[in-house]
């Protein structure tokens, strides 16, 4: 499923038995990938094993995800570190301290020098300062939405030409992306440092920048961190019927139509995909949540608002039907960007097994990648491009730290992986632009042995299902 170092990902290739023997950078003791049977559910922090078998986690179903199986450790963590209640709630919760046999198969997830390492230089870095609020950075990328915002209205409902009230559209369509970029930090709680106001800000800037749910994307997105390119528990991953990123989640395409529609994927993704991902959450899952969890006042008030701003002010004295083609372009262009961009660091990237454990380390080392400008692009132009998030190591090591600071900590986790032999993976723009509009088309259009060998996999389920029936 995941590459060997030294080694080429066959993205379009059937996935071989799993190695007992793990490299270091690739994965814990093999014995956590499968736990022994349990009746409780439990999950192991600090060498305590909590059980959660009766508890309903506020963040949503991801703590299954650690469940009956590997070290959360880190995970909670860097899930909680600014909330006090989560350390209450954490320890009224029963517990006793793992057996020894239980950290010898799944404490530090088979990595114990490296979870000491991380321990230390993240404790190093909370003491210097680096995840305490950047209150005068926060006010610059708010103004920075703003002022967009205002001049592309302003070009867009004051332009004599079409080239001008294009150019007014692009620039919304653009900021409504970064809106997507800063409302990213508000969720990991990173702007204030101050829970229910990151919500708030979060609420506003994705509901009228976006037009999309902020607890819906919460939820999902910490999945998303807590085992990113894992099968069946990275929600990034789930995809279809709109994209297939790898051959695992590409092989579950039966009808002959998708099959064409993932063909032609890498020409599709951008715009036509994007725009329909983007206009599926945001009149469909979205409100949906929203209704669901009773957030109309809160969530359904920031959508409201945004359309009539739209409709009511910058597409004032249109028709209906003007009104929603610009929508529509409006809404291309973010998605655009912001959905291609977010792609570059994961998408291409392999896949972990669904029973398979790895350390927090590994998961940000292995299924992700940083991207740098070069000498062309520069970058710094990079770094505002992506908002700092073309550091996703740095991201996914220490999440609730504010975004601007990562390229300062990147050079010491370069350290870091140095240390233990880990790959750090930095790449040019350019490079991974290609990586992940390759990877779409080469997904897309599997060779005739990996077709094969789906079909010899699906018949082998089926006989195995009905052995089972006739049992």
């Amino acid at each position: 499923l995941r590459r060997r170092r030294g080694r080429r990902r066959s993205a379009g290739t059937p996935t071989s038995p799993r190695k007992k023997a793990r490299n270091m950078g690739k994965g814990g003791n093999s014995k956590a990938a499968a736990p022994a049977a349990q009746t409780e559910k439990e999950v192991l922090i600090n060498g305590n094993l909590y059980d959660v078998s009766n508890f309903k986690h506020p963040g949503g179903s991801v703590i299954k995800f650690l469940t009956n199986g590997g070290d959360a450790t880190e995970a909670y963590v860097e899930f909680h570190g600014r909330s006090k209640k989560a350390d209450y709630v954490l320890k009224a919760l029963p517990h006793r301290p793992a057996p020894k046999e239980t950290m010898k198969e799944r404490g530090f997830n088979g990595h114990e020098a490296l979870s000491k390492d991380y321990a230390i230089l993240r404790k190093q870095l909370e003491e210097e300062g680096f995840f305490d609020p950047a209150p005068g950075h926060v006010a610059f990328r708010v103004a920075e939405v703003v002022a967009m915002h205002v001049v592309g209205a302003y070009l867009f409902m004051c332009g004599s030409t079409v080239p001008v009230q294009t150019a007014g559209l692009f620039i919304l369509g653009i900021v409504s992306g970064r809106c997507g970029w800063l409302m990213h930090e508000g969720g990991h709680y990173s702007l204030t440092g101050h829970i229910p106001t990151d919500r708030m800000l979060q609420i506003a800037i994705y509901g009228i920048g976006c037009g999309m749910s902020a607890a819906w994307w919460r939820n999902q997105h910490n999945k998303h961190h807590a085992t990113p390119q894992k099968l069946k528990h990275d929600v990034d991953l789930d995809t279809l019927p709109l994209i297939a990123f790898n051959a695992e989640v590409a092989k579950k395409a039966r009808s002959p139509m998708l099959k064409l529609w993932l063909k032609y994927q890498a020409l599709l993704f951008t715009p036509i995909s994007c725009l329909l991902v983007a206009t599926g959450w945001q009149y469909y899952l979205h409100p949906r949540h929203i209704m669901r969890t009773k957030r109309q006042h809160t969530e359904g008030a920031a959508l409201l608002v945004r359309h009539l701003l739209f409709y009511g002010v910058i597409c004032h004295g249109m028709t209906w039907t003007q009104s929603l083609a610009c929508y529509t372009a409006y809404n291309m262009i973010a998605a655009s960007y912001i959905f291609s961009q977010f792609a570059l660091s994961h998408s291409h990237l392999d896949v972990s097994a669904p029973d398979e454990f790895l350390h927090w380390v590994e998961y940000a080392a292995d299924h992700t990648i940083n991207v740098h400008g070069g000498s062309w692009l520069g970058t710094k132009f990079v770094d505002w491009w992506m908002a700092y998030l073309n550091y996703q190591i740095e991201h996914h090591l220490f999440p609730g730290m504010p975004q601007f600071r990562h390229p300062i900590v990147s050079q010491r986790v370069q350290v870091l992986f140095a240390k233990h032999g880990i790959k750090y993976d930095n790449r040019l723009y350019s490079s991974a632009c290609y990586d992940t509009w390759y990877n779409l088309h080469k997904v897309g259009n599997p060779s005739v042995e990996t077709q094969k060998a789906w079909k010899a996999e699906r018949e082998a389920y089926k006989a195995a299902q009905a052995a089972k029936k006739t049992e």
